[in-house]
C-alpha cells in the first residue's frame, strides 16, 4: 500500500477555546489529505469518471498542537473496497512524532456523469497498492 504524507500548521483560526486545533478543523484536514492523496495517485482517468464522499468518520483525539505548531498526516487505503465503499486510515503525529489524531473514514464512490454509487473496481484502487 501506498503512503501519502502531509504537513499541517495550526494557524490562529484553527485555534478553539482550549488554545488548541479545534477538532473540526482535524476532520477538515483529513478530508483534505484524502482529496490530495486521490489527486497525486489516481490514474487522471478515474479521476474524470468519478469522486468520493464521505459517509463514516471515526476519530481518535489523543493529543493536541497550538497555533505555529505542525502536525504531520499519513493516510493509506489497508485493504479492498466492497461494492462503492473503501476505508481511509489516518494518522497524524506531532513534531517528536508523538501520535496526536487517529480516523478511519469509510468513503463512498460516485460516477460524476449519473451521480450514482459506482462499485469501485480493482484497477480504481491499483496505484494506492503499488
Amino acid at each position: 500500500m501506498t503512503r501519502f504524507t502531509q504537513t499541517f500548521t495550526a494557524e490562529p483560526h484553527h485555534i478553539d477555546e482550549l488554545g488548541h486545533v479545534n477538532n473540526s478543523v482535524w476532520v477538515t484536514w483529513v478530508q483534505e489529505m484524502a482529496t490530495a492523496h486521490w489527486a497525486a495517485v489516481a490514474d487522471p482517468v478515474h479521476q474524470e469518471q468519478f469522486f468520493w464522499v464521505v459517509i463514516r468518520h471515526e476519530i481518535d483525539y489523543r493529543g493536541n498542537i497550538a497555533a505555529g505548531e505542525t502536525a504531520t498526516g499519513t493516510t493509506y487505503i489497508p485493504g479492498d473496497a466492497k461494492g462503492a465503499k473503501s476505508i481511509r486510515m489516518v494518522e497524524f503525529t506531532d513534531a517528536d512524532g508523538k501520535p496526536l489524531v487517529t480516523a478511519q473514514t469509510t468513503w463512498a464512490m460516485l460516477d460524476r456523469e449519473s451521480g450514482r454509487l459506482a462499485r469501485v473496481r480493482p484497477e480504481v484502487l491499483a496505484p494506492f497498492r503499488v
